[in-house]
């Protein structure tokens, strides 16, 4: 299997991992325990799978559409641009907050940053 087999695999994976985290979180709501530890953490890792799958999805159309090398696909240079430009957008516009700042480890790491000795 070659690596890019394999890692259109690892998008698949994230993204029914998603998925199942979705609907947990929907099935959270409907019986109202939204407010419980566990729908918490669902949602914590709902969101943290969400950005990795978009991160995943705009390196890999980087790749596919890279206006520099020529896949031999069916669409043509000006689509191939647009889509090479939507990956960077989704780069751009994730949810960069969500990973870093609210992060536990990364909240933990500041304290420990921050400490006053």
């Amino acid at each position: 299997m070659s690596y890019f087999h394999t890692y259109v695999y690892l998008i698949i994976f994230v993204k029914l991992l998603f998925v199942i985290l979705a609907v947990s979180h929907m099935y959270m709501k409907a019986n109202k325990k939204t407010d419980s530890d566990l729908d918490k953490t669902i949602v914590y890792w709902k969101e943290r799978v969400e950005f990795v799958f978009e991160i995943l999805m705009a390196l890999l159309l980087i790749y596919l559409f890279n206006p520099r090398h020529d896949h031999r696909t069916l669409i043509d240079s000006h689509i191939k641009i647009l889509l090479y430009l939507f990956g960077f957008i989704l780069l751009i516009t994730a949810k960069w907050s969500a990973f870093f700042i609210e992060s536990i480890w990364f909240k933990d790491t500041q304290n420990i940053i921050g400490e006053e000795h």
